[in-house]
C-alpha cells in the first residue's frame, strides 16, 4: 500500500470517529458562527505587486521529509511570511502524517489579516463543515483521492459556505476533472504523492493545457528564485511553498527573494 493510500484509509476512519464524536448534523447547525471569510482567490487571481503570488505553507513534518519544524512557532512563522509579502498562507492540519492540527491554521489566522487555506486530504463532506469553523477562508480538493462525482459534490458545498478551493491535479487524468468541474484555481503539484518523487516541469507542462478562465499554482519542489522565474517564462504566477520557507532561518527575508524574482519593483 502506497503512502497516499494509507493516508486516504486513515481519513476514512478519522472522519468516522470525528462524525462519532460530533454529527454532521452539529457541525452544520453550527455554521452560523463562522466568521466572514477572507477573499482567498481574488489574492491570487492577478500577479501581485512584485509580479509573484506566493501561498507560505505552515508545515511541521512529511512523510517523505520527516520533521521540518520540531520547534515551528504557528503564529510566529504567519507573522513573518505576512512581512515578507504573502498572499495568502496554507496550513497543513493533518496530525498522523504531517504533524499538523486545527490549531496551527488558527494560530496562523489570528496572527495575520491573510486569507488561510486548509491543506488536508478532504474526502467528505464533513471534513469542508469543519474546516469552515475551523477558520479556513479555503480547502484543498485532491483530484487523485476523489471521484469526479465526489470532486463535484465537494465544490458544490465549498460554494454554497463560501469557502474557495484550491483543486489540486498532477497527472492529465486530473487535469480533465479539474477542466470538468470548471475550478477557477487548479493547483498543479509537481510532487506524485504516491511515489514523493518531484519533478518541476509537471506544472509548467499541465498548465499550459488548464482552460483560459483557469488560475495555475505551482506546487511542491520550488526552492528560489531561479524556480519561480523557469515557472513565471511558462505563465504561471502563483506558487505554493513550504518546505524552502519552513526550514529557512529567514522565512522572510527567502519569502521576499522570491517574490522579488519577478522582475517588478513593489
Amino acid at each position: 500500500m502506497d503512502i497516499l493510500t494509507r493516508i486516504v484509509e486513515y481519513k476514512k476512519e478519522e472522519v468516522a470517529v470525528a462524525a462519532r464524536h460530533r454529527p454532521l448534523t452539529a457541525l452544520r447547525a453550527k455554521t452560523v458562527e463562522a466568521g466572514r471569510r477572507r477573499p482567498f482567490f481574488e489574492a491570487l487571481q492577478h500577479p501581485g505587486p512584485g509580479g509573484v503570488n506566493i501561498i507560505a505553507e505552515i508545515k511541521r513534518a512529511s512523510p517523505s521529509k520527516g520533521i521540518l519544524g520540531e520547534n515551528l512557532d504557528a503564529a510566529r512563522t504567519a507573522r513573518a511570511y505576512h512581512e515578507g509579502g504573502a498572499a495568502a498562507i496554507s496550513v497543513l492540519t493533518d496530525r498522523h502524517f504531517f504533524k499538523g492540527g486545527p490549531q496551527d491554521l488558527q494560530a496562523a489566522r489570528a496572527a495575520t489579516p491573510l486569507p488561510i487555506l486548509r491543506k488536508d486530504f478532504l474526502i467528505d463532506a464533513y471534513q469542508v463543515y469543519e474546516s469552515l469553523l475551523m477558520g479556513a477562508d479555503a480547502v484543498l480538493l485532491i483530484c487523485r483521492i476523489l471521484s469526479a462525482q465526489q470532486l463535484k459534490d465537494l465544490m458544490g458545498l465549498c460554494r454554497d459556505l463560501g469557502l474557495d478551493t484550491l483543486v489540486e491535479i498532477h497527472s492529465r487524468e486530473d487535469l480533465e476533472m479539474a477542466r470538468a468541474v470548471q475550478a477557477p484555481l487548479v493547483g498543479i503539484n509537481n510532487r506524485n504523492l504516491s511515489t514523493f518523487e518531484t519533478d518541476l516541469n509537471t506544472a509548467m507542462d499541465l498548465g499550459q493545457d488548464l482552460d483560459s478562465s483557469q488560475i495555475p499554482v505551482a506546487a511542491s519542489g520550488i526552492e528560489g528564485p531561479a524556480d519561480i522565474r523557469r515557472n513565471l517564462e511558462s505563465g504561471i504566477h502563483n506558487f505554493l511553498i513550504g518546505e524552502t520557507l519552513v526550514r529557512a532561518d529567514d522565512p522572510a527575508t527567502t519569502l521576499a527573494q522570491m517574490i522579488q524574482a519577478g522582475g517588478r519593483k513593489a
